[in-house]
């Protein structure tokens, strides 16, 4: 059975509190992968506009900070990887990751893992349309996936890649990409449900996700909800899990394999 990971790699890196909270946040980083117990957050979802196709803005789950894309097809039918857009370091080299807090990096544009798993999203938010408004976007995503070469968390990081799309849609983004991501979803979802005073929150919003302890893999081990040298808390019959570079098992700390902050 394969190891399911949410996002890219860059567990070995512990960034400041400061960074946590100005910094882009919508990243895609990180090797993170926990039980479906302790993953197990529902996300509160709503649709607006009218059609047969759909392009849903979604938020999820990694090691750090989450990862802010968007999934679009037919509604009724499963959405390939082929369909999922998001900015994101490019491979899985954690040194491209970090070096992205500091220089815009190589970048992908496409689909990482987790983003089709529905126990890792934490907010989305669906925009029906007709088949015309879908091909016109869809043509403009491939415009952005081509000439989207680098990723920067402060210059251009996955929320503000969305945020592209959202506005070529006609739809309202969150003032700031430095966010977040299950905060960018949310808000950009209820200023374009009819809730336009959610625009004043945002920063409320982003400090009180701070503290939320299953916000990431790194939140949830501090929390006490995974144990890096036991069972995830809760589990009587613990499975396997690896979270970056600390493997979860049943076995003595010392066989392991490291510790968070390594």
């Amino acid at each position: 059975m394969g190891r399911k990971l949410i996002g890219r790699s860059s567990s070995r890196v512990l960034i400041p509190l400061a960074m946590i909270a100005l910094t882009g946040l919508g990243v895609s980083v990180a090797s993170a992968q926990t039980s479906s117990q302790s993953q197990s957050t529902k996300s509160a979802t709503a649709t607006s506009g009218s059609g047969q196709y759909y392009f849903e803005f979604r938020s999820r789950q990694s090691w750090d900070y989450g990862h802010t894309f968007v999934v679009f097809g037919r509604v009724g039918e499963p959405p390939s990887k082929k369909n999922v857009a998001g900015l994101s370091p490019k491979g899985d080299d954690p040194s491209m990751w970090v070096m992205g807090h500091y220089v815009p990096v190589p970048s992908d544009t496409g689909w990482t893992d987790g983003d089709l798993e529905d126990r890792y999203i934490t907010s989305r938010y669906r925009v029906l349309v007709s088949k015309e408004q879908y091909d016109r976007t869809v043509a403009y995503i491939r415009q952005l996936q081509a000439r989207s070469t680098t990723w920067s968390v402060e210059l251009y990081n996955c929320n503000a890649f969305v945020a592209d799309i959202a506005h070529f849609m006609g739809l309202q983004a969150p003032s700031s990409t430095w966010i977040y991501p299950k905060v960018f979803v949310t808000n950009m979802r209820k200023i374009n449900t009819g809730h336009p005073e959610a625009a004043n929150e945002l920063v409320s919003e982003n400090v009180k996700e701070m503290s939320n302890p299953t916000r990431d893999g790194r939140a949830m081990i501090n929390a006490g909800l995974i144990r890096p040298d036991s069972a995830p808390a809760g589990s009587a019959s613990p499975p396997h899990v690896t979270i970056g570079a600390v493997r979860v098992s049943n076995r003595p700390a010392s066989s392991a394999g490291g510790s968070p902050g390594e």
